[in-house]
């Protein structure tokens, strides 16, 4: 009796949840799949401003199970710290973490989908625990929620990014540029509801907030174009901006020193670090310099054709944006369902999009549709009340449907949002 593939998923958070529901989806019973992950839940991190400017702890309405997903699709789940990975023998070492203590445990794989994200590297970042605040997880984007309504007394708010170190190798595809930021679609977002609060909250304007970038522009993502219209906008508006800082030094009680030597005078310090890779994915095979996986254009490792790559752990995710981790995928669990299935139908490669639904408060919201980064012609800006209730609507449905997300999903709120605006 031929025995089934065993198809080994590393991580559930957006990008694993999702790519191993669409595998399920396409395989069916046709493979074993096994999912590991250090948790049980999922962290829905796009959503975690609305409710701490709500008042609402961010753990109370962001984190649900998914277990219940992968028990209806027959997909195995293992709760452990995944602490190595052997290519060559096609093993994957973790650590079950129940309870403290467990033995390192090893588990082998015919395929590998790597979903694991990446460390984000405040613990590089000298004073942060003292004085940053981040909305990166429920836990700090609840500490933000104390402070700002027990503690804040009206003082200068600074909003921006540390120096991301994208990782370099000839493999990756040409198309993808570098990046001085991991990701600057969120700060920009904060600097729109967090106005929104302390105008709400008789606080403050926009020019209690300054914006900083470690790169010569921020959101340089977001293409040409569009920033010609954001950029102004945001400085008529009155918020600050300084650009080029080449990271954070220090954070202080008064404020961020950066190494270009300059500092801002700071009461809150609201910060997104570096993405880092897992300290054992550094010096992999597979990885570039940093620890990123290197993939094609289909997430798949030119070296190691049985590795595939999803959302931020790849290379290829500049931006580390989840609508980049959708894209990848819808793809990434296509070829390799294929392949399984004996299947020759051709797979488009994943054409990189920023895509970003963005709260601006009071229910209004920006959507952002642009390939201009990327060398595309495509720049759509809107702004409204129609991109909020899209943002919202999709928690929803992402929750309820626990990561698959239905092939018309992302394409219909698309041609809403392009149709549409204030």
């Amino acid at each position: 009796m031929k025995k089934n593939k065993k198809v080994l998923v590393l991580g559930s958070n957006f990008a694993g949840l999702t790519v191993s529901r669409y595998l399920h989806k396409h395989l069916k019973s046709a493979a074993d799949i096994t999912v590991i992950d250090r948790k049980n839940y999922i962290s829905f991190i796009p959503n975690i401003p609305i409710e701490v400017f709500n008042n609402n702890n961010p753990a109370d309405h962001l984190e649900f199970p998914f277990l219940k997903h992968y028990h209806s699709d027959g997909t195995a789940f293992i709760q452990g710290e995944v602490s190595d990975i052997d290519p060559v023998n096609r093993e994957v070492q973790y650590i079950p973490n129940e309870r403290p203590g467990a033995a390192p445990e090893k588990i082998s794989y015919d395929y590998l989908v790597i979903a694991l994200g990446n460390k984000l590297a405040y613990d590089d970042i000298e004073g942060f625990a003292e004085y940053g605040h981040t909305f990166s997880d429920t836990f700090y984007g609840n500490k933000v929620r104390e402070f700002l309504f027990d503690e804040y007394k009206g003082g200068p708010i600074a909003i921006g990014s540390d120096l991301f170190k994208q990782g370099k190798s000839p493999k990756t595809p040409k198309l993808i540029p570098n990046a001085e930021a991991a990701c600057e679609g969120p700060p920009v977002e904060l600097a729109f509801s967090l106005l929104d609060w302390l105008t709400e909250h008789e606080k403050g304007d926009a020019k209690t907030i300054t914006l900083f970038t470690p790169g010569k522009i921020m959101a340089e993502d977001a293409g040409e174009t569009i920033l010609h219209k954001l950029l102004p906008m945001l400085s008529d508006m009155g918020f600050g901006y300084v650009n080029d800082t080449k990271g954070i030094k220090r954070l202080t009680k008064e404020g961020i020193e950066f190494k270009d030597g300059r500092s801002l005078e700071a009461e809150l310090k609201i910060i997104f670090p570096n993405w880092e890779p897992h300290s054992f994915m550094k010096g992999q095979p597979f990885a570039d310099d940093q620890g990123f996986v290197i993939t094609d254009m289909h997430m798949r490792n030119p070296d190691f054709p049985e590795i595939f790559a999803v959302g931020d752990a790849a290379a290829v995710t500049v931006p580390k944006l989840g609508s980049l981790g959708h894209m990848e995928c819808e793809v990434a669990s296509k070829v390799l369902s294929n392949e399984i299935l004996g299947i020759t139908e051709e797979v488009a490669p994943v054409s990189p999009a920023i895509v970003c639904f963005g709260d601006m408060g009071s229910h209004k919201g920006f959507y952002m549709y642009t390939d201009e980064w990327y060398g595309g012609d495509t720049h759509i800006l809107r702004m409204g009340y129609t991109p909020y209730m899209l943002k919202m609507g999709f928690k929803t449905m992402y929750q309820t449907l626990g990561g698959n997300v239905p092939g018309w999903g992302m394409p219909m709120a698309e041609f809403i949002n392009d149709h549409s605006g204030i």
